[in-house]
Parts: C-alpha cells; structure tokens; sequence
C-alpha cells in the first residue's frame, strides 16, 4: 500500500519489499482516473504506454532500486521537451512533437524514472497563478475555489494530489515556488544554468531555471543531483561550483516592517513571523536587512526590459498567430514591442547597480528568509483582475534568478482558513547543497505533513544532514576586529564575521607595550567578575585558520575563550607575564572603545 503523498523513501521501501514498478504504474492509473481536477494534464501518457514503460525499465534493470530513480513516477511540464508527447506551452497552435527527449528528462529517465504525463501551465510559461491556459485552470489541492499558483500549475497540484513522486516546472520569476507554496509542496528553485535547459521553450531564456516539485528537500536534492550538470547544447548551463554556508551561527535575514507586504493577509504574515521563530530555536541569528534593493531588482523582471526576451522566444509565432494567444499573456509580451537597446543596455546597468547595494546586505545575513507568496486569490478573483494581483504574487520571488541567487521554498504551516502559506531560503549562487539542510529542517519544524496530506510524517530517510562547512571559528579582540588596522588578514583569507559577543567576565584586557599597531593582551583571571569584554567571532577556512595561527607573534597565542552565550571558542589570549606593568583597560569594556577614548583623547 503506497502512503498518499509519494516519496522516494516509502517508493524506495515498497520496491524493497516485493512491489514492481508495475504495480506502482497501476496505483498511478487508478488514482489519475479517481481524480477531480480535470486541468492537471494537458497531455497524460496512455494507461497502456505507462504498462509499457514500467515493464521495460523491469527488463533494463530487474533488481529493485538498482537506479537511482527505479521506478519512480513523475511529471513534466509542458514546456519541456519528452520525447514522443507534443509539446504545447498551453498554446495549442504553438504544438509540436520533439525527437527527443530535453536533457533533464533524458537524466531522469535514464536513471529509471518513469514520466506519467505533461502538465498544464499558464501559457509559455508567463504568469504566477495558474488561470492563463485554454486546458483549464488547475486549483489548489485545498480549496478548488484557490488557484493553483503558477506558471507551473499542473506540476505542483501532480505531486501535491500523490499523482506522481515530484514533477518538473520552470521558473523565471517564481514559477517553481509560488505552486509549492500554495499545494504544501517544496519546490527546488536551483542556482540559474545549473540544471540544463535545453529542450524547453524559453520564458526569458538568459534567467529560466527548470525546477523540482517534490514531497521533501531530501528528495528534491536528490532528484536534483540526477538531472544537474553541464550541457554544452545549453549556452547558459554551467559547471557547480559549490559554496559553504556556516553550520553553525548562520545568520537568517528577514523582513523589516518597512518592507513587510502581504496585502492585507494576516494569515500567511503569522506563518512567516512562526517560520522565523523555528529558524530562531533552530540555532540561526536572526538579523533584520533592508529589501529595497532587492524588491527594485524583481521590479525590472516585467517593468523592464526583461519582458522582450519574453518576445524574443516566440516574436515569429506571434507575428502569424496573436489570436492564439491567451489575452493577458498576449499584452504581456506584446508590451515589449518598441523596447530599445539603449533600454536593455540601461535596465542592465540598473540592475548591477542594485546587486552592489545588496552586497551591502548580504554582509549581514548568510540566507534570506522570505514569504514565498504574500498570499492567494481565488481563481474569480484572478480573472477578475489578472494583472495586478498576479504582480503581487512576485512580491518575494522576482528577483531570485536575476541576482543569480539558489532558492528552496517549503511549508509554513497553515491558516485558520484552511489554506496553507509557504517560505523560501535563499542564497548566493551555488549554495544549493548548504541550504538543504536548512530548507529540511524548516519544514520538518512545520509540522504541515505534504501536499495534501496535513498529517503525513516527512521521513526520516530524507532527512538532510548538516554539511561541514569546513570552517574553524576564532574569537578576535584587538586590531583583527572590523574596522581595525589588521582586519584584512581575515578578510584576506576568505574570513566572515559571524557574531559579535561578549566574554564571560573573568576576563582582563591590557594594552602590550611597543606593539605596532597597538595590540591588548587578554587574560583570563579565575574569579575575577567582570561585565565581560566585547570581541568579535570569525570564520576561517581550515587552511586560512592554520595559517593565520602560524604567523600569531609571542607573548599573544590561541585558546580556548569562555563566551557570555555559554560557548568555548579559540581565540587570541595573552602570556600572563607580559603583561606584568601593562595599562589594564578592563573597565572600558572593549578593545574598540579603548582605541575611541585614546583618539578622544
């Protein structure tokens, strides 16, 4: 008996224990034909060509999960090539049938899965909601009155319904993200050119990322893994090129009141003020940073000049074919007729300018913690004004892709109506791997099960664990603290600031004598009962930390530094008989306020 959400565990568990992929094909027809969403699939494989391809792949490898994928059902979305199905982009004049199969669903396949269908979406890929398709609007697994989110609508409600263990969607500007977060689904938003796009109809081809539905992060990383790698094909694809968070310490970004937005929605703003909470008990630093930047760079997605690579991708078809066009999508596109290149050229130096002001922020957090959606709308609504209230959706995720950032969005938990509210971890590129760990533990602490299923456990099989970022903390005192003269040498070495702190109080602080820049000493006095001095805790690469001890000059050396938060940390401490006649500046609290008293003086 599979559970009602499918994952890669319970599949991987059945098939342990004498299920076949053909069984597991069989569960998959019943449960489509059961279905009540009649826009989920523009088109669905045959029963009998999904028969078909369960027994080859039991042909090709008989032992149970002898791939990585063995026997796994998922679905695409339908502007992602497969070979042997049309390919329609919810446009059906725009249909054609590929040859082959586009990269990722070759990986997919080859490592056993099995594609059960292509999914619907708002046409070519141009919306957050899912109502801008002649297939029908899917819904919202919890109310069909609510949208399903979109473009990737199909997709999203697929996995979210325990049609398929997760699906492929695209996202150019929150289409992997705004339908997970409103199915209770994760939805693996990967660092741009990381996953190939060749074979898929592009939305803005220089920022599409094809993206991952599934029922946990554990299984979206690892489907991700599968699917990842350079294509020579794909001009935009690239080789990773992973980078480390902290493990420990990390510093969470979230919303100021300035910049909170939810258009009135008090349900999903509590999700969120929950959600940061969790992050809080769960051992991160939580630092307010300032949006705007960021809110102004996800501006120039559609208010900008973006929106004519949306008409570069299909300007011959519409030439010929504009009355085949969804209407909004229409005006969409058709907006960027009369776009320059003294305009494109600008929109990029606007944008550049806005990536080094939120460098300024990224200096204070290491991930961003966003509403993945401000809210929803009911599908009514949606038409009713299509325009306006799909740019609200963006609010958080426009500019994601376009500051080149990797994104997991997860389950907040749910509303008093019903309906659930989603959050998304986001970070510089290539962070994919390090902020698994995060995104699993967040929507482990949600407790809001999977998909349809609310009271589903996440298993423990999919647990991601916690990567060694291989970096060594060091407490500093004196001239290595911000601002000061030998900063740079942390810096220098790849170094970053986790948090500044106090020492517990038994400590002494002195200024050594003839030291160039000046330099204190601090000593531990046992039963002394200070307030504690101020010092700053840094990260070093191993490396970079075996290096930096090295060149530490006598009488100062490292150990271990008792911190008012109940932490042990290597740091700089000083030989008790150097400072034998030194100026003790205990009092004052601090090495930086020692230095502002002596220029004060």
């Amino acid at each position: 008996m599979l559970p009602t959400i499918l994952d890669l565990s319970s599949l991987r568990a059945a098939y342990q224990s004498g299920l076949t992929p053909l069984d597991a094909i069989e569960e998959v027809i019943a449960r489509r034909a059961a279905s009540k969403d009649p826009a989920i699939f523009i088109t669905p494989v045959p029963d009998e060509e999904l028969r078909a391809a369960a027994r080859a792949l039991m042909a090709r490898a008989p032992e149970a999960n002898s791939l990585p994928l063995w026997g796994v059902p998922f679905a695409v979305k339908d502007n992602i090539d497969a070979a042997g199905l049309p390919t329609t982009a919810a446009c059906p004049a725009y249909t054609y049938r590929p040859e082959a199969d586009s990269t990722v669903v070759a990986r997919l396949k080859a490592a056993g899965a099995i594609i059960i269908g292509k999914t619907n979406l708002d046409q070519f890929a141009t919306g957050l909601n899912g109502t801008r398709s002649p297939y029908g609007a899917p819904r919202s697994v919890f109310d069909a009155a609510y949208i399903s989110g979109g473009s990737s609508s199909g997709s999203a409600v697929t996995v979210a319904s325990g049609l398929a263990a997760f699906a492929l969607g695209t996202d150019t500007a929150g289409s992997g993200r705004v339908p997970a977060a409103f199915n209770n689904l994760v939805g693996i938003k990967p660092t741009p050119g990381l996953l190939p796009n060749t074979g898929t109809v592009p939305a803005c081809k220089s920022v599409d990322c094809i993206t991952i539905f599934a029922a946990t992060v554990g299984d979206g990383v690892a489907i991700r893994k599968v699917a990842e790698g350079l294509d020579a094909a794909d001009p935009f694809s690239r080789r990773a090129k992973p980078a480390n968070l902290p493990v420990s310490r990390l510093r969470i970004g979230v919303l100021t009141d300035a910049e909170r937005e939810f258009f009135g929605d008090k349900e999903v703003e509590a999700l969120y003020d929950q959600a940061i909470e969790r992050a809080r008990v769960l051992g991160a630093t939580i630092v307010p940073f300032d949006y705007a930047p960021f809110r102004e760079a996800a501006a120039l997605l559609y208010d900008g000049p973006w929106v004519a690579e949306r008409l570069a991708a299909v300007e011959t078809f519409l030439a010929t074919n504009a009355a085949d066009f969804d209407p909004t999508v229409r005006g969409i596109i058709e907006g960027a007729r009369g776009k320059t290149a003294v305009e494109a050229f600008n929109g990029r130096y606007r944008l550049e300018e806005l990536r080094r002001k939120t460098e300024a922020e990224w200096e204070k957090a290491d991930v961003l913690l966003l509403p993945t959606a401000p809210t929803t709308y009911t599908v009514a609504d949606m038409l009713a004004n299509p325009v306006v209230l799909n740019g609200r959706l963006g609010r958080y995720t426009n500019f994601v892709n376009l500051l080149d950032c990797a994104a997991i969005a997860v389950p907040a938990g749910f509303g008093k109506s019903g309906l659930p509210g989603g959050i998304t971890v986001i970070a510089p590129a290539f962070t994919d791997d390090a902020l698994a760990p995060l995104a699993d533990a967040l929507h482990r602490a949600a407790s809001s099960g999977v998909g349809i299923d609310r009271q589903a456990a996440i298993p423990e099989a999919s647990r991601v664990a916690a990567v060694d970022d291989g970096l060594v903390e060091i407490v500093v005192v004196g001239a290595h603290l911000t601002g000061m003269p030998l900063n740079h040498e942390l810096t220098g070495a790849g170094g970053r600031l986790i948090r500044t702190c106090n020492t517990t109080g038994e400590y002494r602080l002195f200024v050594l004598p003839d030291t160039v820049p000046p330099k204190p000493g601090l000593v531990r006095e046992p039963g002394h009962t200070g307030r504690g001095l101020e010092v700053e805790v840094w990260a070093l690469p191993a490396d970079a930390f075996g290096r930096f001890v090295q060149k530490i000059p006598a009488p100062l050396g490292i150990g271990k530094v008792a911190l008012d938060d109940g932490t042990r940390v290597s740091g700089f401490l000083c030989e008790a008989h150097a400072v034998n006649g030194a100026e003790d500046v205990t009092s004052l609290g601090g090495w930086r306020s020692y230095i502002s008293a002596k220029l004060a003086s």
